[in-house]
């Protein structure tokens, strides 16, 4: 397995190219805000091809770079349904007043293959596996992308912006809704063993394991308190 990320643009995002070994086909996750030309390095360094392109959610610091990876490699985009509306409008998902500019040099749109995501669904992409998890409280329709066990590789999370080292996502914009987030944390992530990599939509990577005993929120819902304002912060980062 070879798993290339870096953090890209003004946001800090994380970007992931997913391939079985070096020279093969790879998936990409979430291309976001000024990421094509670190994708484009990383694809040359590691000799890769895409095959599709994948988002955790529709905003606009994770999909910014969507039609020009796509447009170059000729290969779809995979998203939720409800975020779908998002990479046409991004303004109106994250409200009109978050304090930096989203539009000028940023390009807009679908890109010309655009396939939905639906919860549960198994992605035969690049030669692996793809477990798709609806996790709305960030957005509406934010996923999880999870590849299982294989060898000396530990299962593996792709988490977006439902869960990070310490933290969750924020949700008090358009869209986000605390009580599903924390179900969400509750159905998509409890269950998963301690040994999972989380590679989260921002900052370093962590563990269920290491989530479990200190996160907050994860804390939260593992000891059955739902929304109880008390437990933890009412919106994450």
């Amino acid at each position: 397995m070879l798993i290339a990320g870096f953090p890209a643009g003004a946001w800090g995002t994380n970007c992931y190219l997913v391939a079985p070994a070096a020279g093969e086909e790879c998936v990409i996750i979430d291309p976001g805000h000024q990421a094509a030309q670190g994708v484009e390095e990383a694809l040359k360094k590691h000799r890769l091809k895409p095959a599709a392109v994948v988002l955790t959610h529709g905003h606009i610091d994770h999909v910014a770079s969507v039609v020009p990876v796509c447009g170059a490699h000729d290969v779809p985009a995979w998203i939720h349904p409800r975020d779908r509306y998002m990479l046409s409008d991004p303004e109106k998902a994250l409200g009109r007043s978050i304090g930096m500019p989203l539009m000028g040099e940023l390009t807009v749109g679908e890109p010309d293959d655009v396939k939905e995501l639906t919860d549960g669904a198994k992605l035969e992409l690049a030669g692996m596996e793809f477990s798709v998890a609806h996790a709305p409280g960030h957005t509406k329709g934010s996923v999880t992308f999870r590849l299982p066990e294989a060898a000396d590789i530990p299962p593996i999370l792709f988490s977006g912006d439902l869960l990070f080292a310490g933290s969750i996502g924020r949700t008090d914009l358009p869209g986000g809704d605390m009580d599903e987030m924390l179900d969400s944390l509750a159905r998509v992530c409890l269950p998963l063993d301690d040994s999972t990599v989380v590679l989260p939509g921002h900052n370093e990577h962590t563990t269920i394991g290491r989530e479990r005993a200190t996160n907050p929120y994860l804390r939260q819902v593992a000891g059955g308190l739902g929304a109880n304002p008390d437990a933890a912060p009412r919106r994450g980062i």
